[in-house]
This record gives C-alpha cells, structure tokens and sequence, in this order.
C-alpha cells in the first residue's frame, strides 16, 4: 500500500501548522520549507480547512493556522478524509473483472491488513508527530512575521 501524494502533502501540512501555532502560515512558505507545488498545497489547505482542521484568513496578511488541537486530530481520521480509496487490488474496486473473486481469499486478507492499518493510524494523533521549528530548518528571525 502507498499513501496519495496528497496525503502526504496533507499529513506534513498539519505537522508544519503545529509546529507554528502562534502564527499564521503561507502556502508560499510551506512550498518553499517543503520544497513542492504551491499549487498542490492550495488543494491541500482548502480541504483541510474545509473539513475544519485549519482555519484560514484570506488577503495580503492571510495564511492558515490550526483549527483544533493537535491532540483531537487522529491520523486515521485525516486518511479517511484524504484517501480518494483503499482500493489495495482490483477486486476493491467497483469495476472489478477478476475471474477468480468470487471464489478468492486474497481480498479477505487485504482487508484484514488495511484495517490494521488504520486502525493504528487511529491510535495517534498529530500531537504525536509534532516537531519543532528549527525541525523544518527555520531560524528564529525566519519565524517571525507581521
């Protein structure tokens, strides 16, 4: 199983929010800490903030900031919300045409293993995972904002 770009992009967003709770952030300024798309992120930002884990302020001096708290976001939770599927093989998927599903074990253990994954992402929380600004290879100065 390999995560979606986007929830990855998704998961070290929130790390970064965390990181920086007493500020806004840019998409800009992740961009350039992550070295990725801006573009990308924007859709990263605006389903986050849709679902209500960041907020956001728009204009000049805009950015988004966390919405909760680190510890009332479970990692499991944000893989739902970020995962377009967890189709593992083709027989998850609705236009399966494998001959040998209906008599096949393999989609039971698949399901037995996703589920123990999520299940363990359940388990923690983006307090877990947090880190410290200078973890991003920022600078105090660099840190501070108007």
């Amino acid at each position: 199983m390999r995560l979606t770009q986007f929830s990855d992009y998704s998961l070290r967003v929130l790390m970064y929010a965390a990181a920086q709770r007493e500020r806004l952030i840019t998409i800009e300024e992740t961009a350039v800490v992550y070295k990725i798309s801006r573009n990308h992120l924007m859709k990263v930002v605006n389903v986050l903030t849709r679902a209500g884990y960041l907020k956001a302020v728009r204009g000049r001096a805009g950015g988004f900031t966390l919405a909760v708290s680190p510890d009332k976001i479970r990692l499991g939770t944000i893989m739902r919300l970020t995962e377009p599927d967890f189709a593992l093989a083709e027989c998850f998927t609705a236009d399966n045409r494998c001959q040998i599903t209906p008599s096949c074990r393999l989609r039971g253990v698949l399901n037995e293993a996703l589920e123990a994954f999520v299940a363990t992402l359940d388990r923690y929380t983006l307090n877990d995972l947090l880190l410290h600004p200078e973890d991003f290879g920022l600078q105090p100065e660099a840190r501070t904002y108007p």
